[in-house]
């Protein structure tokens, strides 16, 4: 809404409101119905959806003043004149510009006064609401005296200021916890989940779904009986007195006295301190704010909200987070090619070769984007596994509630098995994950290329053989790309789309959307060993090993990577992926780059023990029967075997810094190496590439963004002392001696 204007009016004459004769400069239009209802359409000039800019406030507040001054508008229904939107939240721009605690807490307090006008307007306002309304445009509908939402999957309801290390600031949350009470308000808060609309009905967030067709006219509905018979809705904790019974009586005890509130706040501290370890301060920030809404009210809350507001908007975490926000919108609009008149074909049909957990995850990501799947595995038992996979898959997704019976049966519709190569005719691209040996990548190649069309794309999962090489038995390399999912496929966000010097504009670019399509946040990296995301991780894995050989014990180095801010620790990856995908991956590597990639000569002695991971039981971990892990708080769940295997004794004791900085460093250095030696187009993709596939922390912002916010100084002075001690593996990276040397920035 920056360089709004006067909000235009205009009267209408007829059944409904014409259309509005405002000049387009503004964000804000009246229409006013012959049933005296105002229509305030918030539609932001140039932008294809809405979001709240620093004078939204001062525009609203002048619309109200208009309205509550012209006594032909009994009441008013606030909607968007964005298609398939409400509103986004706060511009992030703006956000981002802001330079003091100061300003940005006048920010919140602005927003706060904004929604406070909505809320005390003279007449009722009802949001009609299409799309997502999230963040400031949830607080905004929040604000306003009743809600109609449409039933399109589109439409959606959430705080998702925590993930950009914030807090909502105009009192969208001390309204939502009115309507649903502290814990649910705590729970969205501090997740950033989606409310849709059916669960928003039920929560009564919202006051009606309806079909997009008649969206409008149930909110002017709404709207004159408001304004005939004005009503102020329950409250959470009225709603409860007046509902009585066992359950009600146990949440009124909970947050109805100072004394459950203590006991609901404290847990969430608790649960918050463990899933966070400290590094996340908008969470607790939130929880906060609602503490001081349940115990001292709406305006100290108010208060405490505003100053966390200004604190966290200038933190070091909001800003490496809104970095990877930025990053993020970015390679939503990257084709991935540089010549922008390439563009992607239609992918109407995938092949899929390999119905192991990979080829079906992938199998139910396209199936899910609504493209057919022709899934092939080499016997019908293999197939079958595939297909059951993908139908547990969809059968969590309804029993979660996210996906009807109806819905489940026409995705799973989309995936048909063979044994044989029969429909890969018409498949416009296909994806082989089959294991990771060049000989069988090569025969696969072949004979998939007999049975193809002259154009179908041929994409290699391989996660660590270079897909030039796998091209050589192509007779179209041109058509040859690689795209590296992340396993559980279904879940991991990242995929990687490597380009080998033969491949063509055309292949990388369907490729990539493809990848858009099944929902992934798709990098572009060149061919190389490992390509991007496996290269980077093995010298982190290595070095996990080392640690381990030297006797420091299995969960002190998970422990110590956990706390920097990892999801998991090496040790617990090395189960996940299989110790014997390690060891053959750690092998290609190692051939390719020498010294540096040695792994230690202990890591063989576990293989030879026969122990894969998590899948055979036989880890660094305990399993059981099931595959989980084995719970003892003696131990820790660490298989006490593995140390006499490595014929080591578990009792060297190293700073937890060291242990971090040994791992992070491997980490940081190598993927310095690859965007020096072109492996990367820019250090954003290597940044999104960590963290969404590899577990990078979010906060710290990527490896590139992790070295600004140290100092490559800093950063080249620990690597070389770690050279220095342990040899080739910690030497730097020429793209961080040249930064260093040079005091530059991989971000301005």
């Amino acid at each position: 809404m920056a360089n709004a204007t006067t909000p235009e009016v205009s009267t209408s004459k007829g059944n409904g409101a014409s259309p509005s004769h405002a000049r387009d400069t503004g964000a804000l239009r009246l229409e006013v119905r012959p049933d005296g209802i105002g229509l305030i359409t918030y539609d932001v000039p140039g932008a294809s959806v809405n979001s709240l800019h620093a004078n939204f406030v001062a525009e609203f507040d002048e619309m109200l003043d208009r309205v509550e001054s012209d006594a032909s508008i009994r009441a008013v229904v606030l909607q968007s004149g964005k298609a398939d939107s409400f509103i986004v939240g706060a511009n992030i721009d703006m956000l981002k510009a802001v330079r003091t605690a100061s300003d940005a807490e006048a920010l919140s307090r602005s927003g706060q006064r904004g929604c406070a006008r909505l809320a005390s307007a003279k007449k009722p306002i009802v949001a009609a609401i299409h799309g997502p309304a999230l963040g400031g445009g949830f607080e905004v509908a929040l604000a306003c005296h009743a809600r109609v939402c449409t039933d399109d999957k589109k439409t959606a309801f959430g705080f998702p200021e925590i993930q950009l290390g914030l807090l909502p600031g105009a009192n969208g949350l001390q309204r939502f916890a009115e309507i649903v009470g502290l814990s649910a308000a705590l729970d969205h808060g501090l997740t950033g989940k989606n409310l849709r609309a059916k669960k928003a009905k039920a929560l009564s967030v919202v006051d009606e779904v309806v079909p997009k067709a008649l969206l409008l006219e149930v909110a002017c509905q709404h709207a004159r009986a408001l304004a005939d018979k004005p009503k102020k809705p329950l409250s959470f904790l009225a709603k409860l007195e007046k509902q009585g019974g066992a359950a009600a009586l146990q949440t009124l005890a909970l947050e109805a006295n100072p004394v459950g509130r203590r006991v609901l706040f404290k847990k969430a501290r608790q649960l918050t301190q463990k899933k966070t370890k400290g590094h996340y301060p908008a969470a607790f920030a939130i929880i906060d704010v609602l503490e001081t809404f349940g115990g001292r009210g709406f305006d100290a809350s108010a208060d405490v909200e505003a100053r966390a507001f200004g604190e966290l908007v200038v933190s070091e975490t909001a800003r490496q987070l809104m970095g990877i926000f930025f990053a993020t919108q970015e390679l939503k609009k990257d084709t991935g090619v540089a010549n922008p008149n390439v563009k992607p074909r239609e992918v109407k049909k995938v092949g899929m070769i390999g119905a192991g957990l990979m080829g079906a995850g992938i199998a139910y990501v396209s199936a899910n984007a609504g493209v057919p799947v022709r899934l092939k595995d080499r016997d019908d038992e293999s197939l079958g596994k595939g297909l059951a996979y993908v139908d547990k898959i969809l059968g969590g997704r309804v029993k979660k509630k996210s996906l009807s019976r109806i819905e489940k049966d026409q995705v799973e519709a989309l995936v048909t098995g063979t044994t044989g190569f029969e429909g890969f005719g018409r498949c416009d691209l296909v994806v082989e994950a089959v294991f990771e040996d060049l000989a069988l990548k090569h025969r696969v190649v072949r004979e998939a290329e007999a049975k193809l069309g002259p154009d179908a794309i041929f994409a290699s999962n391989a996660s660590s053989l270079p897909i030039g090489k796998i091209a050589e038995a192509s007779a179209r390399p041109q058509n040859v790309v690689g795209m590296h999912y992340f396993s559980p496929v279904e879940k991991m966000p990242l995929l990687e789309v490597i380009r080998h010097k033969g491949s063509s504009d055309d292949a990388v670019a369907t490729a990539v959307a493809l990848g858009k399509k099944q929902g992934k946040t798709v990098i572009v990296v060149n061919d190389g060993p490992g390509f991007y995301t496996t290269r980077i991780l093995a010298p982190y894995m290595n070095e996990a090993a080392h640690l381990l050989s030297e006797g420091v014990p299995v969960e002190v180095i998970d422990d110590a990577l956990v706390d920097w801010g990892f999801p998991v620790g090496p040790m617990t990856l090395l189960d996940e992926v299989g110790m014997d995908v390690g060891a053959h991956v750690a092998k290609v590597l190692f051939e390719a780059f020498g010294e540096r990639m040695t792994p230690p000569a202990g890591t063989d002695k576990l293989v030879a023990d026969g122990r894969k991971g998590r899948k055979n039981r036989r880890g660094v971990y305990l399993y059981d029967d099931k595959g989980n892990r084995v719970k003892d708080g003696k131990t820790r769940g660490v298989d006490a075997s593995v140390y006499g295997v490595l014929g080591i004794s578990p009792t060297t004791k190293l700073p937890v810094e060291e242990i971090q900085m040994r791992l992070v460093l491997a980490f940081v250095n190598e993927a310095l190496r690859c965007l020096g030696e072109g492996i990367l187009r820019s250090p954003r993709d290597g940044d999104i590439g960590a963290i969404f596939g590899l577990g990078f922390p979010p906060f710290r912002g990527g490896p590139f963004r992790y070295v600004d916010s140290i100092g490559p100084a800093e950063i080249l002075r620990r690597t070389e002392q770690y050279r220095d001690r342990f040899g080739a593996r910690f030497e730097p990276a020429p793209t961080l001696v040249n930064l260093a040397k040079n005091n530059g920035r991989f971000y301005r």
